[in-house]
């Protein structure tokens, strides 16, 4: 049967994740988005999406953490932050979501999973906004996605930048009739870019656990 196009490149060996949650906002939930097309794609043993819509970074924390520790996943994804820095004034609490994302990361971390985080989709306008959200919107998701960035670069985590990915230069229609939420394309394209990175570590950690002198696991290219 042929592979879709986002999914991963094919590897001799069956992924080391067999426990997947997800815990975020809106971009988690939707149903068929990238978290479950990451799911599909590796087919663990067991998977639940906590994820619920409007929610912030600290309430994320304070509402879907323990459950998803409760769950014991060797694979969490983390996506949240974004109805934090869509409201004027992220800038003045910009350390305090930090903090949140912080604590839920570690505590994963902490328990052995290996995380994912991805900085989403800054799409150069977003003219379907309300004018109470105010003209700095874009740079206040562009400033949140840089510090996801650099949050998961000190935390390790495997992390998936978008917020400048070829597609929005080249001007794709990544948004649904909300103008804001992404459309089944930028669904496509997150999975793509999530299991890219994973397949990275994938194929990393398939090695480590190899004798000496043996071949690499990772098959080349995608059927």
């Amino acid at each position: 049967m042929s592979r879709k196009a986002y999914m991963a490149p094919e590897y001799a060996l069956p992924p080391p994740w067999r426990r997947y949650c997800a815990v975020g906002d809106s971009v988690v939930q939707e149903p068929g988005g990238f978290a479950e097309l990451v799911r599909d794609a590796l087919a663990p043993d067991a998977f639940v999406n906590l994820g619920v819509r409007n929610l912030r970074a600290a309430e994320v924390r304070d509402t879907q953490l323990a459950a998803a520790l409760a769950f014991r996943p060797d694979l969490a994804m983390v996506v949240c932050g974004a109805n934090d820095a869509m409201r004027p004034g992220y800038e003045s609490r910009a350390n305090a979501v930090d903090a949140a994302l912080t604590d839920i990361i570690a505590a994963l971390l902490g328990a052995g999973a290996t995380v994912v985080t991805v900085s989403v989709f800054v799409m150069r306008e977003y003219p379907q906004m309300p004018p109470w959200l105010g003209a700095g919107f874009a740079r206040r998701m562009g400033l949140l996605a840089a510090r996801t960035n650099a949050l998961a670069a000190r935390l390790g985590t495997v992390h998936a930048d978008l917020s400048r990915h070829p597609s929005i230069a080249a001007g794709e229609v990544l948004t649904g009739p909300d103008g804001l939420h992404g459309n089944a394309l930028s669904h496509r394209i997150a999975a793509a870019a999530v299991l890219d990175r994973l397949g990275s570590q994938w194929g990393d950690s398939v090695d480590a656990a190899r004798p000496a002198g043996a071949g690499h696991a990772r098959r080349q290219g995608a059927r």
